[in-house]
């Protein structure tokens, strides 16, 4: 792993909602699945059928972006000093084993937000029951959080919208999401990166792009470069931001 740095299947979608509906959420040991409209303000790489299919398709270790442990997620996530009960936010999770190591970690307050139910569902399934875990079915370009978050993580998700209007729509509900002093992190493919993932076109980000995406309000503490390789030995170059909302 190197870096630098500078500086259960799930019941069917309600087409209907629109928002989080606490009356159609599921509670099972503690866990809760809300869900949320699918079909509204997508471009390709927020389709959930594409992303239905690949988790459907594939194993765990059969895509490009897995990782055993999310070690530079992690280390990003701990230099923000959150405490066991600050309030953390996967977006786009996908199975990722970010919120497996959170909870060794003694985390209480997890959210996990990802399109595909099938991805959700592999995740929950190697969990044990009862865990402190809001598991949120949807796009976050609708999504309406019930609360606000300390630390919203995002490895690979945002670098999917290619849409100005779909950045800035992102760029609001994280906004909107954050506590003011909170932590926002983002990973996308760097300049030098790949230029698709999963087959479709990303956008690629480097310390200034990103900055200047999120604007003003927010204050670059830290950025990365990381050569993620592959399960297949592959390296793709990304680039982690760490932002503090001012």
């Amino acid at each position: 792993m190197l870096y630098s740095v500078t500086g259960l299947l799930l019941s069917p979608l309600i087409p209907a909602a629109t928002m989080i509906l606490p009356s159609v959420s599921v509670r099972t040991n503690a866990l809760r699945l809300l869900r949320v409209d699918l079909r509204k303000g997508m471009n390709v790489g927020e389709i959930p059928e594409h992303w239905e299919g690949v988790y459907q398709t594939k194993a765990e270790a059969e895509v490009s972006w897995f990782e055993d442990r999310p070690q530079v997620s992690l280390d990003l996530i701990a230099s923000t000093g959150a405490t066991p009960d600050a309030a953390i936010v996967d977006i786009g999770a996908g199975s990722s084993r970010l919120v497996d190591c959170l909870l060794d970690e003694g985390f209480r307050q997890i959210t996990v937000l990802e399109l595909s139910e099938t991805a959700l569902a592999k995740t929950r399934a190697r969990l044990p029951d009862g865990i402190p875990v809001t598991w949120v079915v949807g796009n976050v370009l609708d999504w309406h959080p019930s609360g606000h978050f300390d630390v919203w993580h995002d490895r690979a998700a945002f670098h999917f919208l290619t849409e100005p209007a779909d950045q800035q729509a992102y760029l609001r509900v994280m906004d909107q999401a954050l506590e003011s002093g909170g932590h926002a992190i983002i990973g996308t493919f760097a300049p030098d990166g790949p230029e698709k993932c999963s087959g479709l076109p990303v956008a690629r980000y480097d310390a200034a792009l990103l900055s200047e995406q999120l604007g003003p309000g927010y204050r670059l503490l830290t950025s990365i470069y990381h050569d993620h390789r592959t399960p297949w030995g592959a390296v793709q170059r990304f680039h982690f931001g760490l932002f503090r909302k001012v």
